[in-house]
């Protein structure tokens, strides 16, 4: 008994010394300054609860909130949740510093305070818009009752809002927080949506389960997808040196009132036309006309010469 435990523990300390030698991990992309802790997902979900209470008053935060007391809450509320966001960012800022002479505290923390200001004042605009999400899965959903209950409900409207967040944060340069706010509606709802994809007014994913949404996505008004769809890139280019090419556009461009059924798979830099309709479970690569309706079980070719329905 005490050879195999002298066994057991000699073997720990072999693992142990050899994840731990500079060259096992020297690979990785190490942080410069280890003492500044990475951002916090749980506080991160906490100031998108905060903020939803805002966006949507009366459907979260405490249920007796009052018209009167409205003003008064929601200011104690933000100012929570901005000050809190400053701080998450100074650490994303901190994260994506390569030298230790640009993780300067007080440079960061200014850096920081900017960026929130800045995200703070476009809140209006997001709400907004997330309204008119609302009431696009109203309109477009026979089972919902009222807009509300999309708000209250719907994992459309639960991924939107994360999303409409994370994008306005990626607009504003922040590395690291907006894919953290995209991985934890990606983890609620199961829809995976990348803060830099570009979505317009009145957007409606119907079930929304498994559905994909690449970094260099554009879509416009009033689109329409069901649970499954993938909006993806083909294969990366590489460069001389074999490695991939980033930040080139790569992803599907969807214009407006387009509607997009389940399973479908959509890949590269195509332009899906105004007011097409593509079927479920289809493989599409190349360009779709306007207003074309595109069905399973005919060539891509075949099904825009005959105008074929769903």
């Amino acid at each position: 008994m005490t050879k195999n435990k002298d066994a057991h523990q000699e073997l720990i300390m072999e693992v142990v010394t050899s994840l731990c030698d500079p060259e096992s991990y020297d690979r990785l992309a190490r942080r410069v300054n280890p003492d500044v802790p990475l951002p916090s997902v749980s506080t991160l979900s906490d100031i998108v609860g905060e903020l939803r209470t805002i966006l949507f008053p009366g459907f979260f935060g405490s249920p007796d909130q009052r018209p009167q007391t409205m003003t008064f809450a929601a200011g104690a509320t933000l100012d929570l949740a901005a000050r809190k966001l400053v701080e998450e960012i100074r650490r994303g800022l901190c994260f994506a510093c390569e030298t230790a002479e640009g993780q300067r505290t007080a440079e960061l923390l200014a850096a920081a305070r900017e960026i929130v200001f800045a995200f703070v004042g476009r809140l209006p605009e997001i709400r907004d818009r997330l309204h008119l999400d609302a009431f696009a899965a109203y309109e477009g959903d026979p089972a919902a009752s009222r807009p509300g209950e999309a708000i209250y409900c719907y994992p459309s409207i639960r991924a939107m809002t994360n999303h409409r967040l994370a994008h306005e944060l990626h607009k504003l340069g922040v590395p690291l927080i907006p894919r953290i706010l995209a991985e934890i509606a990606h983890s609620e709802t199961g829809i995976d949506i990348h803060p830099g994809a570009k979505i317009g007014d009145r957007f409606f994913m119907d079930h929304g389960t498994g559905i994909v949404i690449g970094e260099t996505t554009v879509i416009g008004n009033n689109v329409t997808i069901y649970q499954g769809v993938t909006l993806g890139a083909k294969s990366f280019p590489l460069d001389d040196e074999g490695n991939p090419i980033k930040g080139i556009p790569r992803h599907p461009m969807v214009e407006d009132d387009v509607i997009i059924y389940a399973g479908a798979t959509i890949l590269g830099r195509i332009t899906i036309g105004k007011g097409a309709v593509i079927g479920g479970n289809l493989w599409v690569t190349a360009d779709v006309p306007p207003a074309s309706r595109i069905m399973q079980g005919k060539p891509l070719e075949t099904a825009l010469e005959d105008g074929a329905g769903i």
